[in-house]
């Protein structure tokens, strides 16, 4: 999405006002209270990417690795799960809100396409920005002179103006979202995690790559490629990985087991954290907590 978005002029007096005001406010209604959309749909597009990118079966990291085909796709999850979140109904269009007929469009892009039918009513306008890990969410009507495109081609689809712009009614902007994990992860130590032979080691290199950072189940199934991929981060007698890694001094933390130790190190809180203690306080810390460091 754009960096810069002009302020938007749907105010009282601007003739779409009202019409998008009430759709917003029965959004916000429908999803639990004011605000609670800028918290709900930023882990439902995290969630809806990283399920069409599928790390654990493709080995895929980033939406840029997508078909074009599953890019498209993306846009037909969120429209569902959106409509699944807000138990709105299906109408002509894509939702009903307020006995209206809505089109819901999402793109990863800088612009949405609407399409032909859609012109005159309310569209719901969803958009993610990967590489910011930024996402937007607003309200507009279809109108004509708030298009681009479709000149002499009655079936084209039509992208918003740069006027037209300022004609969105912001539900939220530049919202943050979890970003793609492997953003975050230096392109090298994405190699060296990614070299390993098997599952187990695969596991064993992200925990000594990435340090002091939540790492999510899902995060470690993609890296694990197996079906009994919590194996790989059990103790199991010195053999498993917790042991291993815990042989070089590196703690592989639980949230639900290891709770109070993480607090005590000051650690983010996430389904698993590695973490390499260095410290006096924090070494007394793992061995109060029974870890051999």
């Amino acid at each position: 999405m754009r960096k810069t978005l002009p302020a938007s002029v749907v105010t009282p007096g601007h003739p779409d006002n009202a019409l998008l005001s009430s759709i917003a406010d029965e959004l916000e209604r429908m999803a639990g209270g004011k605000g609670q959309l800028a918290q709900e749909v930023p882990d439902l597009l995290r969630e809806v990417i990283d399920d069409v990118i599928q790390t654990p079966r493709t080995g895929r990291r980033s939406y840029d690795e997508l078909e074009k085909t599953e890019k498209t796709y993306i846009g037909t999850r969120v429209e569902i799960m959106l409509r699944a979140l807000l138990t709105l109904p299906k109408g002509k269009l894509d939702a009903v809100v307020l006995g209206h007929d809505l089109d819901i469009k999402h793109t990863m892009g800088d612009n949405w396409m609407i399409p032909l039918e859609a012109l005159g009513h309310p569209c719901i306008l969803v958009a993610a920005d990967e590489v910011r890990a930024r996402c937007y969410m607003g309200l507009i009507v279809a109108k004509p002179e708030y298009l681009h495109g479709g000149k002499g081609n009655r079936d084209v689809k039509r992208g918003v103006s740069a006027a037209g712009f300022a004609n969105i009614l912001w539900i939220f902007a530049d919202q943050p979202y979890p970003p793609n994990f492997w953003r975050t992860v230096p392109p090298d130590a994405v190699d060296r995690i990614f070299s390993g032979s098997s599952g187990n080691a695969r596991v064993m290199s992200l925990f000594r790559e990435v340090q002091g950072v939540p790492v999510s189940r899902e995060t470690v199934q993609g890296v694990a490629r197996q079906k009994d991929f919590m194996r790989r981060i059990r103790a199991d007698d010195g053999k498993g990985t917790r042991d291993k890694l815990a042989a070089e001094g590196i703690l592989l933390l639980s949230s639900t087991y290891d709770g109070p130790l993480m607090r005590a190190l000051g650690l983010p809180d996430g389904d698993f954290v590695s973490y390499t203690p260095t410290t006096a306080d924090e070494l007394d810390a793992a061995r109060e907590a029974g870890w051999p460091v």
